[in-house]
Parts: C-alpha cells; structure tokens; sequence
C-alpha cells in the first residue's frame, strides 16, 4: 500500500479517525494501572493526543454530513467503524499494549506528514500538521520501551516475542511504504526476531468487519451518551 493511498478521500479519513478514537479508549483502560505513575501519565497523555486527532478530523467528516462529531463517535455501530483492527485488540500486558502502539506509531509517522503535505482542505491538513509533532513523541516512546523490553529480561524479551506473535497478523492495515523499515530498525535494536514480511494477515475493517472485542469496547466508550442523548454538560 502507498502511504498516500486514499488518505485525503473521505474514507482515508474515517480510518484515521476512527483508528485514534479507538486506540485512544484503548489506552486510557490504563490509568492507574500501568506499571510506574510515570508511565500512567504518558500513556494519558498519548491517548489524549489521539482523541484530540480523533476528534478534529470527526468534527471535519461531520461537518461534510451534516452531523456532529458526538455523533460520529458514539452513535455508530461496530459495523460503521473502520479503524485498523489493531486498534481494537484487548490491551493484555505492558509489552503487548507497547508493541501495538509502536506498530500504529510508526503507521501515523508515514501517514501524517503525506496528509499534511497533500491534503486538499485546510481543515485536515492542521490536524496533520499538530498530529506530526505529537506522533514524533510518541514513537519515541514507544521505540524506547520496545527496545527496553525485548532486550531486558528473560521474562520481558519472552512476553515481547508472544506479543510479536500475536499482533504480526494485524499488520496488514499499517503496513504503508516505510513501515517495515521502521519497525524493523527497532525490533532489531531490541534484538526481537524479524518476522517474514509476507507472512499472513488477517482481514480488514473496510467492509465493517471487526473482531469481536469492538463492540464490547464501544459499550462501554457510548453508554453514558447513548442512556442520555442530546445531554450537555
């Protein structure tokens, strides 16, 4: 897949937001349970910047529409939703969360830049334009910790190769030019085995096929709105 494959079109654009609405619940499951209070403020803070990138280009697709941005997020189905799949996956333990966000970090690192480069509305590129300088630190942080865990222990570097294992299927939606090049800088520096790139991947979302854990994470993210629609506070 090109990196500027679709990104400017309306469904480009769905699986982007869509992708950091999701991820951004992911990551706030969290709060107070990551393994140092240091670590439950950066990971609050990246799913705060996704949610801000979420949010900005659903404010945008709604304005297309005719709906607002709440409706976007919280009164669509798990079918109407076209976020990577990776986006949805239970978070499981720290090196797993990690390894999912360095995959999806490097993702955006190629996709922002080209959006905010081409995109034909002013309104997009802005959001890519601040999306690039928030995803610079989180691919750092997200590099560092790989690197600390696949090259630490023997129990982390066993807990990063599982996490390897089970989420190399779900790279099939990130994988724009550039993406291998830059993960496989880092799994190399975390001494983590390289799998072979034409290895299988699982389907996507962009007929609103989902694995099962969409829904119950859109349960819980649209239940407040659903019980009291039209609320304001």
């Amino acid at each position: 897949m090109s990196a500027t494959s679709d990104l400017s079109s309306a469904a480009g654009q769905q699986t982007l937001a869509d992708g950091c609405l999701v991820l951004s619940h992911r990551l706030s499951e969290w709060m107070s349970k990551a393994p140092t209070m240091e670590e439950d403020i950066a990971l609050g803070n990246i799913a705060l910047d996704l949610l801000g990138q979420a949010r900005g280009l659903l404010s945008h697709i709604g304005d297309q529409v005719g709906v607002s941005e709440d409706q976007l997020a919280y009164f669509r189905d798990p079918a109407d939703f076209r976020n990577p799949l990776i986006c949805e996956l239970p978070n499981g333990d720290y090196g797993h969360t990690i390894l999912r966000q360095l995959f999806v970090d490097c993702w955006l690192a190629q996709v922002w830049p080209v959006l905010a480069a081409t995109a034909p509305d002013e309104v997009v590129r802005g959001v890519a334009e601040k999306a690039v300088k928030e995803n610079a630190y989180h691919l750092r942080h997200s590099s560092a910790w790989v690197v600390r865990l696949g090259d630490g222990t023997d129990e982390s570097r066993r807990r990063m190769v599982a996490a390897l294992d089970a989420l190399w299927p779900y790279r099939g939606e990130l994988a724009v030019d550039g993406w291998y090049d830059r993960v496989e800088s880092v799994l190399t520096e975390a001494t983590l085995p390289l799998p072979a790139r034409d290895a299988w991947t699982q389907r996507t979302s962009s007929d609103g096929w989902h694995t099962e854990h969409l829904g119950y994470l859109l349960a819980e993210m649209q239940s407040l709105a659903r019980a009291h629609p039209g609320a304001t506070w």
